[in-house]
């Protein structure tokens, strides 16, 4: 099983100093190609979100392909590898995983394990000769996600976090708009995400609620959604965090991981960002931005698919016409293309480490205490 192990998660940091990376930016569409054959992708961990959401994907990818895949369920990765068309010597698990440094059909590591395995298989595929992709939250801590970055550096290989909100149309479409002025000068944002984890119910929620595995509960998991828009809907990066949190301790899913955090941010230019994450509420995942000319709403913001798309002044409400597109494909093609034409990517290591750093400092003011960052 892959929640054989995790890393001990390290104990926090303030932020301090200069922003880690440079503001998120919207994906370039004028990407030039120098080899059209298909990057192999490594999956490894093959849960709920990697099978029904990100491997169907792939179909739609110009640039990316399935070339192994990466399994404690032996059953489970037969029957996906007859699905995918793997081959059966591209089948890992978790104790032969090392050996994929002989398997020249692999290019990409795509880690969808745990947050807690996340720095563990970022090092191992870097010393397999492998580029990698990590899921979000990139780590459970700033240490780790720094050893991620030097261990991809040492080894020559890029190194990409999964924001694939900045891969999504609407997003995107959103993020040009501001750009562009639509909305005037930018005043405050608002931006919610939450739901309701079940670890009894819903297998993939269980490590959700372990400190160890998880890092933290619904800021790292889902707040870090709101974090992240903040950022590349601003262009800017946050000078000052405060919270407050409330979590019910009589809840046996609260025993180690927050329920509900409250977070406001302040950037150089003004902007207020006032955010909200939680594990007890039906679901939400929206934002709305606020300049002095019109706001801009999006609801659902980064869900799978159907998003709405809302802009608002004082001649009234209008919706504008985006094509939804497969975020998915989207970020898999944008790793694959960085990977052939030797290029960093939108959403580097760098990227994970400002929001960890963060979501660190947001953790140490949820007594109510202002940091600075």
């Amino acid at each position: 099983m892959f929640l054989r192990q995790a890393g001990q998660a390290v104990a926090t940091v303030i932020v301090a100093g200069p922003a880690a990376a440079s503001a998120p930016s919207p994906l370039d569409d004028a990407m030039q190609y120098d080899d059209q054959k298909k990057v192999g992708f490594a999956i490894v961990g093959l849960g709920k979100f990697a099978t029904q959401q990100m491997m169907p994907a792939f179909k739609d990818c110009k640039h990316a392909r399935i070339a192994a895949l990466v399994s404690g369920s032996p059953d489970k990765a037969k029957k996906l590898a007859r699905q995918y068309g793997v081959e059966a010597k591209n089948i890992y698990n978790y104790e032969n995983f090392d050996t994929i440094k002989d398997n020249p059909e692999v290019d990409v590591v795509y880690i969808v394990l745990p947050v807690g395995l996340h720095a563990e298989y970022t090092i191992r595929a870097t010393k397999a000769g492998k580029h990698v992709l990590t899921e979000k939250p990139m780590a459970t801590s700033p240490e780790d996600c720094q050893k991620m970055i030097d261990a991809c550096q040492k080894a020559g290989k890029k190194l990409m976090v999964a924001y694939r909100a900045q891969y999504e149309p609407f997003n995107l479409d959103a993020i040009a708009r501001i750009r562009k002025g639509e909305l005037g000068k930018l005043l405050q944002i608002t931006a919610d995400h939450g739901r309701s984890v079940d670890p009894t119910g819903d297998k993939a929620d269980s490590w959700r609620v372990q400190k160890k595995l998880a890092g933290g509960g619904s800021l790292m998991d889902i707040g870090i959604y709101s974090l992240n828009a903040t950022r590349y809907l601003t262009g800017e990066e946050p000078v000052e965090v405060t919270a407050i949190e409330s979590t019910d301790k009589n809840d046996p899913r609260f025993q180690e991981v927050e329920d509900r955090i409250h977070f406001t941010l302040r950037f150089p230019s003004g902007v207020l960002a006032t955010c909200t994450s939680s594990y007890s509420i039906q679901e939400v995942k929206r934002y709305r931005v606020f300049g002095d000319k019109a706001w801009l709403d999006l609801d659902p913001a980064t869900d799978y698919k159907e998003h709405n798309l809302k802009i608002g002044d004082k001649n009234g409400e209008r919706k504008p016409n985006v094509d939804e597109g497969n975020q998915f494909a989207a970020e898999l093609d944008h790793m694959a293309e960085c990977v052939l034409n030797n290029t960093t990517p939108k959403t580097p290591g760098e990227e994970g480490l400002r929001d960890i750093r963060l979501i660190h400092a947001i953790y140490d003011t949820r007594t109510g205490k202002r940091v600075k960052v």
